[in-house]
């Protein structure tokens, strides 16, 4: 995964409540055995009308949000059923962070799990944050190393989980996180097998039949 250190870029906002993974990634979006092209699936029914023709009123495709890479929402974001596929396509369009103050559980998981940054702040500081936007829209920056969060007049510092900051600043995932440990994994299986030799025999001998 990328490493998320200090990232600046467009913030937009999507105040609305309750906004679902089915209304982030429509079920059409699916069906690859892959994970290649859910960009386009990415609140595909709020960007396109039933003509996929683009809507020009939704704020992520306006002329100057291009390089979003910041959500600004409101309460339970990514409710609903547990796609993957939703954070999938929200790293793939460019999106690497979420500001917000509540977010369905396995959406939360998915996130920490593919490298996408949820940051929980109350809602006195998520309306501080809209304030400093100009018709839903800002520049951001968040940096981890600090802990800190700065839009216009506006900066304050957040609490994230350690190990989560970690994976972020080192760009892991949770195999990478695994393999961290390659040592003591190997130092682990040589004493196991050193006490239960008979295990590795009985390995041996299914791969000699």
């Amino acid at each position: 995964m990328e490493c998320f250190i200090r990232l600046s870029g467009r913030a937009a906002a999507m105040p609305a409540a309750n906004i679902d993974t089915d209304v982030i990634m429509p079920k059409a979006y699916l069906k690859g055995i892959d994970r290649s092209g859910l960009a386009i699936g990415l609140f595909h029914d709020l960007r396109f009308d039933e003509d996929d023709a683009v809507r020009r009123d939704f704020i992520l495709n306006r002329a100057d949000m291009a390089e979003t890479r910041f959500l600004i929402v409101g309460p339970n974001f990514g409710c609903g059923s547990s796609r993957e596929h939703a954070v999938w396509g929200m790293l793939q369009y460019g999106i690497r962070g979420i500001i917000g103050s509540s977010y369905g559980a396995i959406f939360a998981d998915n996130a920490a799990n593919n490298g996408l940054l949820l940051l929980s702040l109350p809602a006195t500081e998520i309306a501080a944050l809209t304030a400093e936007l100009d018709e839903g829209a800002g520049d951001m920056t968040v940096d981890l190393e600090t802990q800190r969060i700065e839009m216009g007049g506006y900066a304050a510092g957040f609490d994230i989980d350690p190990a989560t900051r970690q994976a972020l600043m080192l760009g892991l995932d949770r195999i990478g996180e695994t393999l961290m440990h390659a040592e003591r994994i190997r130092a682990f299986e040589k004493a196991y097998l050193g006490r239960k030799p008979w295990l590795m025999s009985a390995d041996s001998d299914e791969h000699e039949t």
